[in-house]
């Protein structure tokens, strides 16, 4: 457990990595980086940045790149209270089912350039109980899709703001501006 302690500090998000983040995100917005000029997120700015804007329900995001192109998010999620918070009202029954914090880890590869991503997600597990494969696919159709129709999960989606590539390492997301 002691060993835990030096990397939980190093993660840990503070006011001034979320306005780090938060600077660097409006430079990319605006449109007004040179062409091959390379933004640097590091895992304290991308857990700062996920952690002001999360929805009701959720809490103590974590971002983790374990390995080139390999991700890892987890926080503790109350479906019930995700649910309601957009705009969802789950049963009696669904929502004795839902209530409650788990601890849900999600595990994807991201995979870009030319303008493009695409995130696999290759795993997640919730409570404990990974779900992937067949299941993992079922979910991502038919709870994912329609409950957040935007989401664009094993597809190509452009980048926008004239990314050419996001390179996902331990270290820092790189985000590299092209054209």
């Amino acid at each position: 457990m002691a060993a835990c302690l030096p990397l939980a500090w190093a993660l840990a998000a503070t006011p001034a990595d979320y306005q780090s983040a938060q600077r660097k995100i409006d430079g990319i917005e605006s449109d007004g980086l040179k062409p091959g000029v390379r933004v640097e997120l590091t895992p304290r700015e991308l857990n700062a940045y996920a952690e002001h804007y999360l929805p009701e329900g959720v809490r103590n995001p974590q971002v983790r790149v374990v390995a080139p192109e390999t991700a890892t998010g987890s926080a503790l999620v109350d479906f019930g209270k995700l649910q309601r918070s957009l705009g969802y009202q789950p049963g009696w029954l669904l929502s004795k089912l839902l209530d409650g914090e788990r601890p849900v880890s999600v595990t994807a590869r991201i995979r870009s350039a030319g303008g493009q991503a695409t995130v696999d997600v290759q795993s997640v597990q919730v409570a404990g109980f990974e779900i992937d494969g067949a299941t993992l696919d079922f979910l991502i159709r038919n709870v994912v899709a329609p409950v957040y129709p935007g989401a664009k999960v094993g597809r190509a989606f452009d980048l926008g703001h004239r990314i050419e590539a996001l390179d996902v390492q331990p270290r820092a997301v790189g985000v590299v501006i092209g054209r």
